[in-house]
C-alpha cells in the first residue's frame, strides 16, 4: 500500500515507523526539511519538505497513485486543506486528519460538514483520545496502563508489581494452576527496561512492569493476586482545566455513580470556560503546583489527583506535591516518553502518553482486513491485535498450541460467539471467532500474515 503521511512530528514519525515496518511504500512530508531527513535516515521510508497542502508538493509525494493520505500536521487548517486537496485534485481514496480545535470537532461530529464539502474519512481528535484514556485510567486506579477490547468484555492492564506482592517469584505455569478459574493471561513483562512475552516457566519479579489480559469480571480479582487494592473512586481532583480536563469533568458529571471532581485552572479565561461549561464541578482558578490551593481543593480526601495541562514538567510536579499533601494516586499527562522512567521514582502511579493513544487511534482506523482495534504500547513496542479469524486464515481450525506464532506473540483472549475465554493450548480457534493478540513490534507483519489481513485495506 502507497501511503503519504503529512507531519513528521512524534505523531507522524511513529506511523511512518509502523507502517513502514510492515513493507509499506510511505512518503513523509513536512516543512521542517531537518523532520524529514531524520525520518529518511532512520526509517525505510520516502522523504519531501515541503507545505504538505500545496498540490505540487503532494504530486512530488506521489499523490497521483496513493491509497491513503494521514494529514497530522501541528495545523487544523493545513490538515483539512491537505485532505481537500487530495480528495480534488488526486483523488486519494482515503483520507484521515488529525483536527485539534473543539469547533471543527463540533462542526465535523454534528455532521455540519458533509463529506461533499470537507472530503475527511476519518477524524482523529487528539482530546478526545487522551479524555478517554484519563477516564480508563480513573475506572481502573492499580494499573498504570489500560485498555478495554472484545467489545468491552476483556481488558489489557498494566501492572507494576511491587515487593509485597504474593506471587512473585512464582513460574506463570504455576499461577494457572493456583488460580484455574481466574480468566486472565500474562501476556508481556517489561523488566530492566525491555518488554518481552513470557514463557510458562518464567517467573515474575518485584520491580517488573507485566500486561495482563483479563475477563472484565476478573479485573478486580486480578488486581488483587498481583498485590494491588481494588479501591472505588468518589473524589477527585483535576489539574488542568483545558479540552481534555474539561472533557473529564464533563464525563465524570454525567455518570449515574457521580464522581465529585474538582478542577484547577491557572489560566483565568480558560477556569472561566470550564466553570460555565460545569453544572456540578468546582472550578478553582490557580497554580496547580500551589500547596495552599491543593489544600482548599481538600486534596488529602481525594481518591485521584488527574494532572493534564499542556506541560509535562509541570504535571510531574503537580502529581508530586499532591502525593506529598495526602493524595494516595497520582495520573500525570505526559507528552515527552523520556520522562516516563521517572515516573516510579517520583511515585506517580499511571502515566497518559498523548501520542501513543493518537498512534494506536490512527492504526485502528488504517488497519486492514477484520482488524477490530489496535493499541500500542509504550514507546511503540508492542501492539495489541484484536481481528476476526477469516475462513482463509492459517489459523482457522487450529488448536493454539499448533499455530506457529512467532516467540513474541501471546494469545490474551478468545471471544466465540458473545462469550470471552481465556485461552489455552488446546483451544481451537475457528472461522468468526474474534482474537486479541500481544505482539511485538517486530512480529507485527507475521501476525497479519497469520490473520490474513495484509491483502485488503478498504
Amino acid at each position: 500500500m502507497k501511503v503519504i503521511i503529512c507531519g513528521a512530528g512524534q505523531v507522524g514519525w511513529q506511523i511512518a515507523r509502523h507502517l513502514a515496518n510492515e513493507k509499506n511504500d510511505v512518503t513523509v512530508v513536512d516543512n521542517n526539511a531537518d523532520l524529514v531527513r531524520r525520518a529518511t535516515d532512520t526509517l525505510d521510508v520516502q522523504g519531501v519538505a515541503g507545505f504538505a497542502s500545496y498540490p505540487d508538493i503532494l504530486d512530488r509525494a506521489g499523490a497521483r497513485d496513493a491509497d491513503m493520505i494521514i494529514a497530522a500536521t501541528y495545523s487544523d487548517e493545513v490538515n483539512m486543506v491537505t485532505c481537500q486537496v487530495a480528495h480534488s485534485v488526486f483523488a486519494i481514496p482515503r483520507k484521515i486528519a488529525r483536527l485539534r480545535a473543539q469547533s471543527y470537532l463540533t462542526a465535523i461530529y454534528s455532521d455540519l460538514y458533509r463529506r461533499d464539502h470537507m472530503p475527511i474519512d476519518v477524524v482523529i481528535s487528539p482530546e478526545r483520545e487522551v479524555s478517554e484514556a484519563a477516564l480508563q485510567r480513573l475506572s481502573t486506579p492499580a494499573a498504570f496502563d489500560t485498555e478495554s477490547f472484545l467489545e468491552g468484555q476483556a481488558q489489557l492492564l498494566g501492572i507494576q508489581l511491587g515487593a509485597d506482592c504474593p506471587v512473585v517469584n512464582t513460574p506463570l505455569r504455576q499461577l494457572t494452576d493456583l488460580f484455574s478459574t481466574l480468566r486472565a493471561i500474562v501476556v508481556g513483562v517489561r523488566r530492566a527496561g525491555t518488554l518481552f512475552a513470557p514463557e510458562p516457566n518464567d517467573q515474575l519479579f518485584a520491580n517488573d512492569q507485566i500486561y495482563v489480559f483479563s475477563h472484565n469480571d476478573d479485573v478486580d480479582r486480578t488486581l488483587e493476586i498481583f498485590g494491588k487494592t481494588v479501591k472505588k473512586q468518589e473524589r477527585v481532583v483535576i489539574i488542568g482545566g483545558g479540552n481534555v480536563g474539561l472533557a473529564v469533568a464533563r464525563e465524570l458529571e454525567g455518570r449515574v455513580n457521580r464522581i465529585r471532581a474538582k478542577v484547577i485552572e491557572k489560566n483565568r479565561a480558560q477556569a472561566e470556560r470550564a466553570a460555565d461549561a460545569l453544572e456540578r464541578t468546582i472550578v478553582l482558578n490557580g497554580d496547580g503546583m500551589d500547596i495552599t490551593l491543593l489544600q482548599e481543593a481538600n486534596i488529602d480526601r481525594a481518591d485521584a489527583v488527574l494532572a493534564v495541562t499542556d506541560d509535562d514538567k509541570t504535571n510531574l510536579l503537580a502529581a508530586v506535591r499532591a502525593k506529598a499533601a495526602g493524595c494516595p494516586m497520582a495520573i500525570c499527562l505526559v507528552n515527552d516518553p523520556s520522562l516516563v522512567p521517572l515516573m516510579s521514582p517520583l511515585g506517580i502511579d499511571a502515566y497518559i502518553n498523548p501520542r501513543a493513544t493518537t498512534v494506536s487511534s490512527i492504526l485502528r482506523h488504517i488497519r486492514h482486513g477484520r482488524v477490530r482495534g489496535v493499541y500500542s504500547i509504550g514507546d511503540a513496542e508492542a501492539e495489541v491485535i484484536e481481528a476476526q479469524v477469516l475462513s482463509t486464515s492459517p489459523i482457522s481450525g487450529r488448536l493454539i498450541r499448533d499455530i506457529d506464532f512467532p516467540e513474541g506473540v501471546l494469545v490474551g483472549a478468545l471471544q466465540k460467539g458473545d462469550k470471552v475465554i481465556r485461552p489455552t493450548g488446546t483451544t481451537r480457534v475457528d472461522e468468526g471467532d474474534v482474537i486479541a493478540l500481544f505482539c511485538l513490534t517486530a512480529d507485527v507483519p507475521e501476525v497479519e500474515r497469520l490473520l490474513q489481513v495484509s491483502i485488503d485495506f478498504f
